[in-house]
């Protein structure tokens, strides 16, 4: 057996295909989930593809107390990954005060976890953790592909500045000397659905991100899709996304692991994780059309606040360094999402 994994939220869209992955890999792992953004039903599309019970610890993530006796309970952890954020660009516009609350809390209660009770004190290694940050770091870039040297801008949104705030605190704590060894993915745009189509993205309420949307609307929850702005400095005038699917981001966690436990502690770095070229929305909405023999009904709206025009990543540091490179296309993504949608049926949500 491998190392023991606690993943925070693992029962988000992110959390739960990587925690399959994990599993599928031979980990021994646990989630932490509050469900403020995720379903019980995703437990139950886990344990169909793993066939086993899920170990799963139901609270807060930024509750000191809870998360304590998590540690307690799981007497040896080797590894956390941490997806316990808020994510939403506009929502986090609207109310930054629960973005600040939640995304640094969050992390500043796991690193004082990790050093109490994890490191060479517990079980004779350096714990490690894997981030799960964002391209919003970058903010609206000057040159594209963006690299990991990629200087910083102010940041487009409140979610994004947590984002960078949480980068700062890790790399802080670390050179401090505390005995953790954590690597940052810097998420581009997760999109798709795990191949059984037993889970997939499905968000609390209307989407904020752009592929539930989509087959949402072609499956008739939503009467029609808005593209927010068609006159942006891009080929067709929408904005421009590096779209990763998801699995091969969850399997970029693992990669991140295995590269961390041959590390030496203390140790930090952050590498971009994404396919290295852009699609624009347009380009998805059309691609998926054509992947599924669908017409999807859209419309143009104004911009959206908070949205950067166009971004992808450099990610000759990560297929170098890590030896991860994503394998699946944005077809692959699109209908594997669409196989998701499917399975959920045609009641309004």
């Amino acid at each position: 057996m491998k190392s023991n994994i606690l993943v925070l939220g693992g029962a988000g869209f992110i959390g739960s295909h990587t925690f399959v992955a994990l599993i599928e890999q031979g980990y021994s792992a646990a989630i932490v989930d509050d469900f403020s953004n995720a379903e019980i039903s995703a437990i139950q599309g886990i344990e169909k593809i793993i066939k086993k019970k899920v170990k799963l610890y139901k609270g807060d993530s930024k509750d000191a107390a809870f998360m304590a006796r998590v540690f307690k309970a799981e007497k040896k952890i080797d590894g956390v990954i941490h997806f316990a954020a808020h994510k939403y660009v506009s929502e986090s516009v609207k109310d930054p005060l629960k973005y600040y609350d939640n995304n640094l809390n969050s992390l500043i209660v796991l690193l004082r976890l990790m050093n109490e009770y994890g490191g060479e004190r517990a079980h004779g290694r350096a714990p490690l953790l894997v981030y799960s940050s964002s391209c919003t770091v970058y903010g609206q870039p000057d040159k594209l592909p963006v690299t990991e040297e990629t200087p910083l801008k102010e940041a487009e949104c409140p979610y994004g500045n947590t984002k960078k705030i949480c980068e700062e605190i890790m790399r802080d704590t670390v050179h401090s000397g505390s005995p953790l060894k954590v690597i940052a993915l810097r998420y581009f745009n997760p999109v798709g659905a795990h191949e059984s189509g037993a889970i997939g993205e499905l968000p609390r309420g209307v989407p904020e991100n752009l592929v539930p949307f989509v087959t949402q609307t072609a499956a008739g929850w939503r009467k029609s899709l808005t593209v927010f702005g068609n006159d942006y400095d891009t080929p067709d005038g929408s904005c421009v996304r590096d779209y990763i699917h998801v699995m091969d981001l969850a399997d970029a966690h693992i990669a991140a692991l295995e590269y961390l436990r041959k590390q030496k502690a203390p140790y930090y770095d952050v590498f971009n994780a994404g396919v290295g070229h852009g699609n624009s929305v347009m380009e998805l909405i059309k691609t998926f059309e054509d992947v599924n023999g669908l017409k999807l009904n859209y419309s143009i709206g104004p911009r959206r606040e908070g949205d950067i025009i166009k971004i992808y990543a450099d990610v000759r540091k990560i297929n170098t360094k890590l030896g991860w490179k994503a394998k699946r296309s944005l077809k692959d993504a699109l209908r594997d999402a669409w196989r998701w949608q499917k399975t959920l049926g045609k009641k309004a949500c």
